[in-house]
């Protein structure tokens, strides 16, 4: 008898644990998406449990889900049948379970995030919504309908159609006409012509083999293609992309102002003509936490303008209290309820959590809410862990593409979180108030003798700081910053 209870209680832990992991994945989700995208998954799960209503903005605190009428939406007499709906409505375990994740649930979470199910009927406005999208033509669309409106011989047509298709981000052809010709299996005095055409279109310098005839393209279109910013680029591009302005000076028998106005004019100019037709990467920044100044405290508040108030319906619990559902209608219900409260206990916990966080950040980071980037600490996510009681991986999760407004701007949150260097001081300073300092010290530089990156080191340990000249030249390229060869303006 031993043999088939222990084979039955095995299959029960099963079946809970199946039961719990999907709960678990989306209280996960829950933590880790921004204030605008949490209501596109609050309102698909709107659409997927009846249970769940959206509460009006008028709703008082009294009107929340956590009401002791709806933690117990049975009301027959049946104490036992009260205590067992009770139990299955509590989710002090799920929650002990989600406050001990670790990493192992990352991995999990991503490989099963793009199996969610959906029904049939949100399936099909989901894909009615983007194909009412209207989208903006790619550089190959744009190229194409100028092609069909050019008078062009049915292989020259070709041609141009295969070299649009060969185009790489940037506009540019990446093959040499001859192998253009033998790959397309066209004559290569099709292919040529056809690239003529081509550089003829919109936008300015499309179709080019290089950045110097890109650049040549451009100015030609400007009336511009005898000027002496043309002859730098056509003659001397080698000398101009190391920004030898003496040499050209030499070279093309013209004053240093001059050559440094013709570069100026050159740098206007669009290196990479086809990018303007790539994907907007961009997106609306909306920031889920802002922290300001009131009088001499500090204030955090969250962001739940993006965060509909949800609640569980009332008339699915009268109907559960009348009695006159089946078992598997009333199982179902309970089971849509039981969802729709752990949803909104896991958006009540997302917040409290990004809270928590917050306070600790701005504990850490006082200095930098008070004097901005500059004041910036060294901060590991470990330390705000320990201190928030929490895993180190639910604090990043709780960060991830997460914002923060601040007196000196908008910042991710994981930007609080960084390494840095002791100064002669004893401070603790951040890599990020490094390269602030690198920044402030190059903008105030003598722009006909800039400082290198030796002289850069040595500005920093009159402040305290010894950090090593190739980490000054690592953070100065982070920065975008030219080394001081090409930062020298010869014109002063």
């Amino acid at each position: 008898m031993s043999g088939p209870g222990f084979s039955q209680d095995l299959r029960q832990r099963q079946t809970q644990s199946l039961v719990l992991a999907p709960q678990l994945r989306q209280s996960l989700k829950i933590l880790q998406v921004a204030a605008l995208d949490l209501r596109s998954v609050i309102q698909e799960e709107l659409q997927n449990n009846p249970t769940l209503e959206e509460a009006p903005p008028e709703t008082k605190e009294a009107d929340k889900p956590e009401a002791a009428d709806e933690d117990n939406p049975e009301i027959p007499d049946d104490t036992a049948a009260k205590d067992e709906t009770r139990e299955e409505m509590d989710f002090s375990k799920e929650f002990e379970i989600l406050g001990k994740i670790d990493d192992d649930w990352r991995d999990q979470l991503a490989s099963s995030g793009s199996q969610q199910t959906h029904s049939p009927e949100a399936e099909e406005r989901r894909q009615h919504f983007l194909d009412s999208l209207v989208a903006a033509p790619s550089l190959q669309e744009h190229l194409m309908q100028q092609a069909d409106l050019a008078d062009l011989t049915p292989e020259v047509r070709e041609a141009v159609h295969y070299l649009i298709g060969s185009l790489d981000d940037r506009g540019f052809i990446t093959q040499s006409l001859a192998d253009a010709a033998l790959q397309a299996r066209l004559p290569l005095e099709a292919m040529q012509q056809a690239h003529v055409v081509l550089k003829t279109f919109d936008p300015p310098g499309i179709g080019s083999l290089n950045l110097a005839e890109c650049l040549l393209i451009q100015l030609a279109g400007r009336g511009r293609g005898t000027s002496l910013a043309a002859r730098i680029v056509r003659d001397h591009f080698e000398l101009l992309a190391r920004r030898r302005i003496p040499e050209l000076s030499r070279k093309l028998a013209v004053s240093p102002d001059d050559i440094q106005a013709a570069v100026e004019e050159i740098g206007k100019l669009d290196p990479a003509p086809g990018r303007r037709f790539a994907e907007d990467s961009n997106r609306v920044v909306e920031p889920d936490v802002t922290v300001e100044k009131d009088g001499d405290q500090w204030k955090i508040t969250l962001n739940s303008d993006y965060i509909p108030r949800l609640r569980i319906s009332g008339t699915y619990r009268d109907m559960i209290a009348r009695g006159t559902l089946s078992k598997a209608e009333r199982d179902y219900l309970r089971e849509r309820i039981r969802s729709g409260k752990f949803l909104i206990d896991s958006i009540e916990q997302r917040q409290r959590t990004i809270e928590r966080i917050t306070r600790e950040i701005l504990k850490a980071q006082h200095d930098f809410f008070e004097h901005g980037v500059s004041q910036l600490k060294p901060l590991t996510m470990t330390q705000i862990a320990a201190v928030v009681g929490v895993h180190e991986t639910t604090v990043s999760r709780a960060l991830a593409n997460k914002y923060i407004k601040t007196p000196h701007g908008v910042f991710e949150l994981k930007y609080f979180f960084t390494t840095g260097y002791q100064a002669d001081s004893g401070d603790a300073v951040s890599n990020t108030s490094v390269k602030e300092m690198i920044a402030d010290l190059i903008a105030l530089e003598d722009r006909s003798h800039p400082l290198s990156d030796q002289e850069l080191v040595a500005k920093l340990q009159e402040k305290g700081l010894n950090i090593a000249r190739r980490t000054v030249a690592k953070y100065r390229e982070e920065l975008g910053i030219l080394p001081s060869n090409l930062r020298r303006d010869y014109a002063k």
